[in-house]
């Protein structure tokens, strides 16, 4: 266990000694299915709950709603220059959508 991991693990006991994790929201409860957080590593997904619980959703989550939509309409298309314009759409939401995810985990690299 690192350094870091038992500072965390003493401030943990000593909240909970203190009695600063009772009442909290949620408390109890099981924790909500959240299947979208399996591909983002447990640190991304925590930030994005924070954002989301804020009202603030990231670039990429933006992007990937936009794709998931322009996907679905596409599917709805007959072929001809709509579903072509739709396609390419589609194609620069994508490219759009990996600039930011790639952008985040340089970030996060440092």
């Amino acid at each position: 266990m690192s350094w870091l991991s038992r500072l965390a693990e003493r401030q943990i006991l000593k909240t909970q000694l203190k009695g600063g994790l009772q009442g909290l929201e949620g408390e109890g409860k099981p924790l909500p299915d959240r299947p979208g957080d399996a591909f983002v590593s447990p640190g991304d997904a925590a930030g994005f709950r924070i954002m989301a619980q804020a009202g603030v959703l990231p670039e990429e989550i933006t992007l990937k709603k936009q794709v998931q939509a322009q996907a679905a309409l596409l599917a709805t298309l007959p072929q001809g220059p709509e579903h072509k314009a739709a396609m390419a759409k589609l194609a620069d939401l994508q490219m759009r959508q990996a600039i930011a995810e790639e952008s985040r985990r340089r970030f996060l690299k440092g």
